[in-house]
């Protein structure tokens, strides 16, 4: 019973060493779940559940992590160099889109027709209240 225990001892020690080693090693952007500091003192501090939950949990999800594979992307997935799937358009961030530039232009068009709609109804309001206030009052 006595060398299951000391087996055991060992196999946690030898994980625990590895556990923190990748995590160390594995780039901050690739860490899941959890800053990588926190993965750190949890696998330290909390062995044997610190390491398997690294482990399941924390390690980045592809086998090779970028610098592993040699390339800016994970090996395996399909994406060409600059991170886009075969057949797939390229995204396109917001301020390049020129469909969402001009919907930005309209919206902004029809929101200042709003408040200058707005800005003469209240000057029309403001006109007939000081006619009102004028006008002699009738008793």
């Amino acid at each position: 019973m006595a060398r299951i225990y000391a087996l055991l001892v060992v196999l946690d020690i030898i994980l625990l060493v590895y556990a923190t080693i990748d995590c160390i090693t594995t780039p901050q952007d690739e860490v899941r779940n959890l800053p990588k500091v926190a993965w750190i003192l949890l696998i330290l501090l909390f062995s044997p559940i610190g390491w398997i939950a690294w482990f399941v949990a924390g390690r980045p999800s592809s086998g090779l992590t970028s610098r592993a594979a040699g390339s800016s992307h994970p090996a395996g997935t399909g994406l060409r160099p600059g991170g886009v799937a075969p057949g797939r358009p390229r995204q396109v961030a917001p301020d390049d889109d020129p469909e969402f530039l001009e919907g930005l232009a309209k919206q902004n068009r029809d929101d200042e027709k709003l408040l200058k709609d707005w800005e003469a109804d209240l000057r029309r309001r403001e006109e007939e209240l000081r006619k009102k206030k004028d006008e002699p009052e009738e008793s």
